[in-house]
């Protein structure tokens, strides 16, 4: 039987067989509290993770090293305190009544072995021995990237990673090559909620509702993806876990401000109550900037090339946009003056826990974001959204054996979305509704565990016209999906990892996603991985149902006339004046989708190493090889069937008529300004139109090595690095288009941090190197120049209750663009303070 058979109900109804087995029994509990410090000198350590082994129950130590763990089950239990620069502690307690319990921890050198990630498996497991190649974002780099607002910079230092930026906000980040913008080849999740917008599915990074040194963790897992985590997991998964109000308890709230007229301010309080039972977490926070984004409204069609100019590149001519950015007017030669309208974030959330004795924690959680002005480069050109506004709320489940959650994202375009290029105004409301269920049960003594899933998603999109034809629009979709993994380990050094998932929904067929992989362990500290995977990605509702004006209407006027002029004149005498084209003075330039498209699907073999080559060197060695095969392809020409070419008109007599498509397909070919128009002059409805839309063409093999490496130079100095390389060969590929990974063939990173165990100063200089490389992505097709890129950032922590900090990004003011029609990027330097208590 289909999956499709099955309805949420029944979906339901089987989670809650499932989670029967581990529902709350009462039990006597009690309390055990107890301050953190460090060995050498007595001092409190904040942030240390303290948890409850083989249950949910978890906290933090606040900025005096204390913590409180309540409602803990009596009986034998073990207390694991873990915090990167310490060694990890272990204490095996049996708890009868309330007791207090100090702990002082070993400063030693960052260990893989210490680390910790739950993404690659979607359960909690040592990073060595994880089957993926998967990278865990130091807690300190979350803080240092908390003032910009900007949530993929923590990315940047990570192997393989693909990192892109436009204006301050735009980012898109993919991992093994083909990135684009809009980029959708990361599946992005927050507390299991994917960010994604519906109708592109793509992330809006400016409207995370926490801070990012709000996270308990940031994952980035390379490489296909979908034997778990379904459509769109198809280069990779970021994964974030927002603090429980356990783990943050207390007021925190930071403050800065500096260059690009930046001003930020972000705020939690989290609290636990009703004797350890209940827990709150509320964040909040605004921020307004300028931004690097300029208007292209020239008539002279010079403005992209005199921005370029500033980064030592030299383009020709671009056609102009029409519309100028928020807040400016148009002057002489449309040139646009007066100030942009500044980009604003606005956000707020609020969580609620109920703890219950067997460690489960039930989660009500719902928020919004605000955000305004933010410019993105899209495939057909520049949109500035004016404002979107996206609520949220999630519901979850979660213990050691079994969780359930469902959530609900929307995302409301309180002023239209501004298409730059053809002034269209673009609208949006759109819901996403999902539901999940997954047990995982050890068997043989604990050699082996099965981990199993179901989920339901709903989408509901609405463009008001605006973007779908009305019989396309205001449209509901729906996915079903069902999953499983089976690991075992043979011996204490081989462990096999298999899984599947299989996905079918209203909008694709249904697809089958297996893994299969094996890691052996020699040692503790070391593990090579072989794995093969299969994953998928959906064409996005813009791809399925898109229709927009590409760009302003084009006027055939001219060449309407010189046709009556020549020799096919008399042939036109029963075409009205000005209707050759339908409306020959404005014939429009459409972007339409393609409903009959299939998904995109990508194989990858990969091999793998991670290891602690000493106690002050650590080393991870990825190498990929990944056919991708029926790639989406960029708006284009004549390549969706349902659009054929132009005819005459009826009033043509026969014998002319083919002779004058030719004719006119000739004259536009042979004009620069309209050679588009030639291949893409069309009928849509019955009227003349040049159309551009999607088709499913082309075949790729690519291959890459990725390189992490890290050395404890002293205990408080920490030299990490990495460097990529990647190379792909085109088997097939559609006529006109062009398949360009996006990607330079080789990059590397390199940062040193330093951490001072007893002074209270942090800080880290970082560089990306990225070489130069071709970019091809709708509209926009350029190179993109190599740019070497450095970062720092600066702490002193004056007390336990403050902190201030400095953090810079492309601090040498390095004038350069990542994607081309994307803007020249400069320096931004900021300033701030953060008071906890």
């Amino acid at each position: 039987m289909s999956i499709s058979r099955l309805r949420l109900p029944g979906i339901a109804c089987a989670a809650a067989l499932l989670a029967a087995p581990y529902t709350a029994i009462a039990q006597q509990t009690a309390t055990i509290r107890g301050t953190v410090t460090r060995a050498v000198d007595g001092q409190p350590i904040a942030g240390v993770q303290i948890l409850i082994v083989g249950s949910g129950l978890a906290t933090a130590t606040n900025t005096s090293g204390k913590y409180v763990l309540q409602r803990v089950p009596g009986g034998a239990q073990t207390i694991r305190f873990r915090w990167l620069g310490y060694s990890p502690v272990e204490r095996q307690v049996t708890v009868s009544g309330d007791m207090d319990l100090d702990i002082a921890m070993e400063a030693r050198p960052v260990s893989l072995a210490d680390i910790t990630v739950s993404a690659a498996s979607r359960e909690p497991e040592r990073i060595v021995e994880a089957p993926a190649a998967v990278s865990r974002i130091d807690p300190r780099v979350l803080q240092t990237t908390a003032p910009t607002g900007q949530a993929p910079l923590a990315l940047a230092q990570s192997p393989g990673v693909d990192l892109v930026q436009n204006g301050v906000n735009d980012f898109n980040i993919n991992a093994r090559g083909f990135n684009s913008s809009l980029n959708r080849r990361v599946l992005t999740l927050l507390d299991g909620r994917d960010l994604a917008i519906a109708f592109l599915g793509s992330q809006e990074w400016n409207t995370l509702p926490v801070a990012m040194d709000e996270l308990r963790s940031m994952e980035l897992v390379r490489g296909p993806g979908s034997a778990l985590y379904g459509a769109n997991a198809f280069a990779g998964v970021i994964n974030m876990t927002s603090l429980s109000p356990r783990e943050s308890q207390g007021t925190k709230v930071s403050v800065s401000g500096g260059e690009l007229e930046s001003f930020k301010v972000d705020g939690r309080y989290a609290a636990v109550f009703g004797e350890g039972r209940f827990g709150f977490r509320m964040n909040a926070g605004y921020s307004t900037n300028d931004t690097w984004t300029r208007s292209r409204t020239a008539l002279d069609s010079l403005d992209l090339s005199r921005e370029y100019a500033e980064a030592g590149v030299t383009i020709g001519k671009v056609p102009f946009e029409v519309v100028q950015l928020a807040g400016q007017e148009l002057g002489a030669g449309r040139a646009a003056t007066g100030d942009r309208d500044p980009i604003t974030t606005t956000y707020g959330s609020g969580r609620l826990d109920y703890y219950f004795d067997n460690g489960g924690v039930l989660t009500m959680e719902g928020g919004a974001s605000s955000a305004k002005n933010e410019t993105y480069v899209t495939g057909i050109g520049r949109v500035q959204i004016l404002e979107g506004f996206k609520p949220y709320g999630r519901l979850a489940y979660d213990s050691d054996r079994f969780n359930l959650f469902g959530y609900w994202n929307r995302r409301e375009t309180k002023q239209p979305q501004i298409s730059l290029a053809s002034s269209a105004q673009l609208l949006e409301t759109s819901d996403i509704f999902h539901l999940e269920g997954q047990a995982n049960t050890p068997f043989m003594d604990g050699q082996g565990k099965v981990i199993v899933g179901a989920s339901f998603r709903q989408y509901n999109v609405d463009t008001d016209g605006s973007l779908m034809a009305p019989a396309d629009d205001d449209r509901s979709d729906k996915i079903y999906s069902a999953y499983g993994q089976l690991e075992y380990r043979i011996n204490d050094q081989v462990r096999l990892v298999g899984a599947a998932r299989y996905d079918e929904g209203d909008l694709f067929d249904g697809q089958f996603s297996p893994k299969a992989g094996i890691v052996y362990s020699p040692s503790p500290n070391h593990s090579f991985r072989a794995t093969v995977n299969k994953a998928f990605q959906t064409p996005n509702y813009s791809e399925f149902f898109l229709r927009a004006n590409a760009a302003a209407p084009r006027n055939f006027g001219a060449l309407e006339g010189a046709l009556r002029a020549s020799a096919l004149g008399p042939a036109l005498a029963g075409v009205a004046p000005g209707e050759l084209f339908s409306n020959s003075a404005a014939v429009p330039v459409l972007a339409l989708g393609n409903a009959a498209l299939d998904v995109e699907k990508t194989t990858g073999y990969e091999v793998g190493y991670k290891g602690t080559l000493s106690s002050r060197i650590y080393l991870t060695v990825d190498a990929y090889l990944n056919n991708i095969t029926n790639f989406v392809t960029d708006l284009l020409p004549a390549i969706n069937p349902e659009y054929g070419a132009w005819t005459a008109p009826e009033a043509v007599p026969e014998p002319f008529r083919e002779t004058l498509v030719t004719t006119v397909r000739t004259l536009l070919a042979g004009n620069p300004a309209t050679a588009l128009a030639a291949a893409g002059l069309s009928r849509v409805n019955g009227s003349t139109a040049v159309v551009l839309s999607y088709g499913n063409a082309g075949e790729v093999d690519q291959k890459g090595l990725d390189i992490g490496l890290g050395v404890q130079l002293t205990d408080d100095l920490l030299l990490n690095g990495s460097v990529s390389f990647f190379s792909f060969d085109v088997v097939s590929q559609q006529a006109g288009d062009k398949l360009l990974a996006n990607t330079p063939e080789r990059k590397g990173t390199v940062t040193l941090n330093y951490n001072g165990s007893t002074n209270g100063l942090n800080g880290s200089i970082s560089m990306r190197m990225i070489q130069s490389y071709e970019w091809a992505a709708g509209v926009f097709a350029g190179t993109v120049p190599s740019n070497e890129m450095v970062d720092a950032s600066l702490g002193y922590q004056v007390s336990p209750y403050l902190r201030l900090f400095a953090v810079g990004t492309n601090i040498f003011d390095q004038q350069r663009f990542q994607l081309y029609g994307g803007s020249v990027l400069g320096r931004r330097v900021l300033g701030g303070v953060t008071v906890t208590f």
